[in-house]
């Protein structure tokens, strides 16, 4: 079998992989009540990590396999693939705007397939790997500095700046994972070798998770599922092009080809990233177990909550009730009553003092006796 051949299979079945562990998950946090443990007593949430990790070892082959200009493009698959594997899974009707997504993010990736060229013309040797490394960390550290400064002035440009950063993040461990996978060597010195590009490949990872995770506060979904899965490829492809000697065939052409097709399919992505912020989010619904003779924390907490409205909510009719017009009488005894007067008035009318006389108890008189 053709290695690119190979390389696009196993990236369609990474993808695959990819969104039906997304659509466990997203079914496990949609009926399942929050709990620190007890997403570690769900077979279905193991599943999904088995997914997940069978995911990410398909596509390092991928990676090793065929081109950067290739997988990583195909890597967005999982958004493709997502609704019409929950409308199979889960029964869940696919909307027009997915399919317009799908079509189009279809289209652009078979115009990529069928302009890219070979294999790289070299790997990436030590410089190489300076370069890279320097490189994004000066990215990096743009994209945070830029997201840090504007704060909550601009809460869309730092959600877009973080996104984008954790694009950049996991592009580049795309890269420095095929750097090792072209290299790799069982051998003591060949694991010694790759060991200081795991670690970096570990602390981009990590770094993209967090910036990713920070981007969603505050900017939605949309607007950073988008960045992110465009930039992602982007910036793989651009490394591949730049660095590895990678290209495109029909020369010029096929290059200016692959530019008009990687737009489209980011446009293409960007309706699907709108069409999947717009699903409405499912809260989980607190149980009692029966017979175990516990409340479940979430319900209990939930009731404490729903108390507190409740108990605010009378306390706030209350005051009003006051305000609009309720009157204070002493209880005994002479003295001022405050009469608040309903109606529009205000000032010192609204506030008036009506001065009482005072009432005293009419003695009562004993019957005479005859």
């Amino acid at each position: 079998m053709n290695a690119l051949l190979a390389a696009v299979l196993l990236s369609l079945v990474s993808a695959v992989c990819y969104a039906t562990a997304a659509i466990v998950q997203e079914r496990i946090a949609a009926t399942t009540p929050p709990s620190r443990y007890g997403l570690l007593r769900s077979p279905r949430w193991w599943g999904a990590v088995a997914l997940n990790s069978l995911g990410a070892l398909l596509h390092v082959g991928a990676l090793g396999l065929g081109p950067l200009t290739v997988v990583q493009p195909l890597g967005v698959l999982t958004l493709v693939l997502a609704p019409p594997l929950a409308a199979v899974l889960v029964s869940r009707p696919v909307s027009a705007t997915a399919w317009r997504g799908i079509v189009i993010v279809s289209g652009g990736l078979a115009v990529l397939l069928v302009l890219t060229g070979s294999a790289p013309v070299h790997g990436l040797g030590g410089a190489g790997q300076i370069t890279l490394a320097a490189a994004v960390a000066g990215l990096l550290a743009l994209l945070v500095t830029t997201a840090t400064t504007v704060g909550r002035r601009a809460r869309m440009l730092r959600s877009v700046a973080l996104a984008g950063a954790a694009g950049v993040a996991y592009g580049a461990a795309s890269v420095f994972i095929k750097t090792v996978a072209d290299t790799w060597s069982l051998s003591l010195p060949g694991l010694w070798s790759a060991a200081p590009l795991l670690i970096l490949i570990g602390l981009l990872a990590a770094g993209g998770l967090a910036a990713s995770q920070s981007s969603y506060r505050g900017g939605g979904l949309a607007a950073p599922l988008a960045t992110m899965t465009v930039v992602n490829p982007a910036f793989a492809a651009a490394v591949g092009i730049v660095l590895l000697g990678e290209g495109f065939r029909f020369g010029a052409a096929g290059a200016v080809g692959a530019l008009i097709a990687g737009a489209v399919t980011a446009w293409g992505l960007i309706v699907l990233s709108a069409d999947t912020a717009g699903h409405p989010v499912r809260r989980p619904v607190a149980r009692v177990v029966a017979g175990s003779g516990r409340r479940d924390g979430a319900l209990t907490r939930a009731r404490k909550r729903a108390r507190t409205r409740v108990r605010t909510r009378e306390q706030t009719r209350e005051r009003a009730r006051t305000a609009a017009g309720a009157r204070r009488f002493p209880v005994e005894g002479p003295g001022p009553v405050v009469v608040r007067a309903p109606g529009r008035l205000s000032g010192a009318v609204h506030q008036a003092v009506v001065r009482m006389p005072s009432v005293r108890p009419h003695p009562r008189r004993k019957p005479r006796r005859r």
